[in-house]
């Protein structure tokens, strides 16, 4: 009988080496209930397996060329409770635009860590969006496009913040460092550290991972 706490995950990636060290290190944590290199073998697998997670990459061939985008278009109505999370080496504004406006809940890059990435399946898997800190600005203008012109909501949270530690706010959600921002703000990084310290603070925040999904779902990064 399949355990409703356990998290099946789904494999796409085209590149043998590389899938076979994902679900390598993923087999500890996840039930690997699937894997598949091009888009007609992914649809299929994903349709036969339901995973709970597809991991996928952007870059797959195959199909009508559409890569990961394709798949998620072809595999939601086939498998309506799987959730998305990209997995590629690309951070090109176009590749995650892609994904994402296909229904991909997160999108991190394939310089994460271990730990990080299993982090990162368990979040998407309970509803977060989960996105590296570098592509928070690609995944606002992905976004732009479908906006209103209604600017952001008043928000209580964002109004406990000052005007500075606001600005620090965004750049930090923007994958930022902080040598980077100082040398923006024209302020120290020392003051830079105290600002995010305090930002942290007041939003309830444990890192600036959760800062960025904090500013990604008000859409103010």
């Amino acid at each position: 009988m399949r355990d409703p706490t356990r998290i099946r995950v789904g494999v796409v990636d085209d590149h043998e080496m590389f899938r076979a060290g994902v679900i390598a290190t993923l087999e500890p944590y996840f039930p690997i209930v699937g894997q598949a290199a091009d888009v007609e073998s992914s649809v299929a697998m994903i349709a036969q397996t339901q995973p709970d997670v597809v991991l996928l990459d952007v870059h797959v061939p195959g199909g009508q060329g559409g890569g990961g985008a394709e798949i998620l278009t072809r595999s939601q109505p086939l498998a309506p409770n799987s959730v998305f999370l990209a997995l590629s080496v690309s951070d090109s504004p176009q590749d995650v635009g892609s994904v994402i406006r296909a229904g991909a809940r997160g999108y991190v890059t394939k310089t994460i860590s271990a730990g990080d990435l299993v982090s990162s399946i368990r979040q998407v898997h309970e509803g977060y969006a989960v996105f590296s800190p570098k592509l928070a600005g690609f995944v606002l203008s992905a976004f732009q496009d479908g906006a209103s012109d209604e600017g952001p909501a008043h928000d209580d949270e964002l109004d406990r913040l000052s005007g500075r530690e606001q600005e620090v706010m965004r750049l930090i959600a923007r994958g930022y460092t902080y040598r980077e921002v100082a040398s923006e703000l024209f302020i120290s990084v020392k003051t830079v550290e105290t600002h995010v310290s305090s930002v942290l603070r007041k939003l309830q925040l444990s890192n600036r991972s959760e800062l960025t999904r904090w500013a990604v779902d008000r859409r103010i990064v």
